[in-house]
C-alpha cells in the first residue's frame, strides 16, 4: 500500500471495513466531509451527511491560523447542530441493530464526532482508519494491479462505426464490458463532451473505475473499446491501457452511410447548431489546412451536416484513427473482423450474441 495507508493492525481493521463498505455489509456509510469534498471523491455507496459544510469548514480553517481554541469552539458548536439534523432527517429511519461505517479525511476529529453520537445512541459502529487518505491509496494500488488480471478484448474501428453501441449491446447479451466512455462521460474527441453532463472529477472516476473492475471475473474477458490515454479530461491509468493494448483486437467496420446516420443522432445538437461545431474544430484548421477547413466551414454554412460530419470523417478522423491506432496497436492486421451492415438496435444485437458465443469465428 502507498504511504497514506494504514499499518499494522489498523490495515487489516481497514481493509475488512473497507470491504464491508463496498460490498454493501453497512446499513449506512458516512462521509463526514464538507460538500466540496465529497464532490471530489468519496467511497461508492457513501452518503454524504457533513459535520461542518463547505462554508463553515472555510470559517474553522481559517479562524485555526490565528485561533485553534476559537476554531475548536466554532467548529464543534456547528458539528452538533449539523449531526443532530442529520440523525433526525435520515439515521433515526435504521433500526437499533443497523451496522455503520463512518470517515473523514484522515480518519480523525470529523468521523470522532459523528462515531460518539452513533454510538451513544446505541448503532454498531466502524469507522474507518486513515479515512479517504487511506482509501484514495488503496485506489491507486488497485489501479496499478487489477487491470493486469483480465483478458481484454479490444473493439477497434473508426469513429461512427458502432463501437460503443456493439459494447452495450454485448452487455446486454451477459458480456463483461469495460464502458470507459460512459465511465467518462465523454464520447472521447475534440467534439466528444456531452450536453448538459459534466464529466466526473479525475479521482472519482478513479473510484467508479475500481468498482467496476472488482465486479469482472477474472475467468473471462473484459469488452472494451480502444481508447487514447484521455477521454476529455480523464486520464486512464496507464496499467489498463497496457492491458488493453496487449489485448485481442476486433476490427469493426461499418458502411459510411450508417456511420453518418449514426452521428447525426450522437451529434444531433451539431446538427441543429453547426457554428458551435466549428467553433469547436478551429483548432484542427493547422493539421488540415486551410482549403479543407474552408470546405467544412461552407458545409456548415449552408447547413448540409450529412455532408460535413462524411467529409470530418474522411478528411480528418478516419486518417487521425489510422495513424492512433498504428502506433498503438501494432498487431492490429491480425484483428478479427467483424463487419457490420447496419447499426441499429436488432443488428448490433445478433453481432454481439455472435461475438460473445464465437468470439473465436468473428
Amino acid at each position: 500500500m502507498a504511504k497514506d495507508s494504514p499499518s499494522g493492525d489498523e490495515q487489516a481493521r481497514f481493509s475488512s471495513m473497507l470491504r464491508g463498505a463496498l460490498d454493501g455489509q453497512y446499513a449506512l456509510v458516512i462521509d463526514a466531509r464538507s460538500e466540496r469534498e465529497y464532490a471530489a471523491d468519496h467511497l461508492p455507496r457513501a452518503v454524504n451527511l457533513p459535520v461542518v459544510d463547505n462554508e463553515e469548514y472555510a470559517e474553522v480553517g481559517t479562524t485555526h491560523r490565528s485561533d485553534t481554541h476559537r476554531a475548536y469552539t466554532i467548529g464543534v458548536s456547528y458539528a452538533l447542530r449539523n449531526i443532530s439534523r442529520h440523525i433526525d432527517e435520515l439515521v433515526a429511519r435504521h433500526p437499533k441493530d443497523a451496522r455503520m461505517l463512518v470517515y473523514c479525511f484522515r480518519g480523525g476529529k470529523r468521523s470522532k464526532l459523528w462515531f460518539d453520537a452513533l454510538s451513544t445512541i446505541g448503532f454498531r459502529v466502524d469507522r474507518l482508519p486513515g479515512g479517504w487518505k487511506a482509501y484514495r491509496a488503496w485506489v491507486r494500488d488497485q489501479l496499478e494491479t487489477l487491470p493486469r488480471t483480465f483478458r481484454c478484448h479490444v473493439l477497434c474501428g473508426p469513429t461512427g462505426c458502432g463501437k460503443t453501441r456493439l459494447l452495450s449491446a454485448l452487455e446486454s447479451v451477459g458480456a463483461q464490458v469495460l464502458d470507459l466512455e460512459g465511465l467518462a462521460r465523454h464520447r472521447g474527441s475534440l467534439i466528444g463532451d456531452l450536453p448538459g453532463i459534466a464529466q466526473p472529477p479525475q479521482k472519482w472516476f478513479d473510484s467508479l473505475l475500481v468498482e467496476k473492475l472488482r465486479g469482472f471475473d477474472p475467468s473471462r474477458p473484459v469488452w472494451v473499446e480502444s481508447e487514447s490515454r484521455k477521454i476529455g479530461a480523464i486520464q486512464l491509468p496507464t496499467s489498463l491501457l497496457e492491458a488493453i493494448h496487449g489485448g485481442r483486437l476486433f476490427g469493426i467496420s461499418a458502411p459510411m452511410a450508417e456511420r453518418v446516420s449514426l452521428w447525426r443522432e450522437d451529434y444531433s445538437h451539431f446538427e441543429r447548431d453547426p457554428d458551435s461545431l466549428m467553433a469547436r474544430l478551429r483548432f484542427l484548421r493547422p493539421l488540415v489546412g486551410g482549403e479543407e477547413f474552408a470546405l467544412w466551414e461552407g458545409l456548415a454554412r449552408d447547413r448540409r451536416a450529412p455532408e460535413l460530419f462524411q467529409r470530418l470523417m474522411q478528411a480528418h478522423y478516419d486518417p487521425a484513427y489510422a495513424r492512433s491506432i498504428g502506433r498503438n496497436y501494432p498487431q492490429i492486421e491480425k484483428a478479427a473482423r467483424v463487419e457490420l451492415r447496419r447499426l441499429d438496435r436488432d443488428s448490433l444485437l445478433e453481432a454481439a450474441r455472435r461475438l460473445h458465443r464465437e468470439p473465436a469465428t468473428a
